[in-house]
């Protein structure tokens, strides 16, 4: 795993990693600009409908408010779509310049594979979130234990879904994780999509770890 994380960060050199990743953050940081502007028109049209006076400072401060919460709760979801609409990419990069032979033997997903899988994805985000919220609010008092859960269930799905992405170019035979693998490195994506800054990096970056984890043999330990 430490291996196959050092090599994803050697892998920021290539240029169309580098370039990917530039991508990814820009429409990530888009995404969430334009959620912030929805959110203050929102707000705004909210103040006018109860005839409420304010002159924008409250509009302001609770669309920034909202902006960051909204952002806390959705980046995940918004960070494995990013993740998908340049996974075949990151992976092609990637592979061209370490694992030459498993680029030529690996089939790439079409567009319509890669939306649907996708999409499955981030349902099964939301959806495992939901299920898994009485026990957020049950470790509340815990101090800790919501963080811990929160950790443990999204490091499972993005595990899933960053194996998904290989199996589906090459198959489960060369493409699958074993679970401690797929946790840990779940764990890693999750834990760094946590920390500010870090989270624009962590898609490019776990994705890139899981094709050193399978072509490397860590994957199979």
């Amino acid at each position: 795993m430490i291996q196959a994380l050092m090599l994803s960060f050697q892998s920021l050199t290539d240029r169309r990693v580098a370039l990917l990743m530039a991508k990814v953050i820009f429409l990530t940081l888009a995404a969430f600009v334009l959620l912030g502007v929805g959110l203050w028109y929102g707000v705004n049209a909210l103040f006018d409908w109860f005839n409420l006076a304010d002159d924008g400072t409250w509009t302001m401060l609770l669309s920034v408010a909202l902006s960051l919460l909204t952002a806390i709760l959705l980046f995940r979801v918004v960070a494995i779509a990013m993740t998908w609409i340049f996974a075949d990419d990151i992976i092609d990069a990637v592979e061209d310049r370490h694992y030459p032979q498993h680029a030529e033997r690996g089939k790439r997903p079409g567009l319509a594979t890669g939306v649907q899988m996708a999409a499955r994805s981030v349902i099964r985000v939301i959806a495992y979130n939901i299920l898994a919220l009485p026990i957020y609010v049950l470790l509340l008092f815990t101090g800790i234990g919501t963080a811990i859960a929160f950790l443990l269930v999204n490091a499972l799905l993005l595990g899933r879904d960053l194996e998904d992405m290989l199996i589906a170019r090459h198959g489960k035979d060369h493409g699958s994780i074993r679970k401690l693998p797929r946790l840990l490195l779940g764990l890693f994506g999750t834990a760094g999509m946590m920390v500010p800054v870090l989270n624009l990096f962590i898609p490019v970056l776990a994705t890139a770890t899981a094709v050193h984890m399978v072509h490397s043999g860590v994957a199979k330990l």
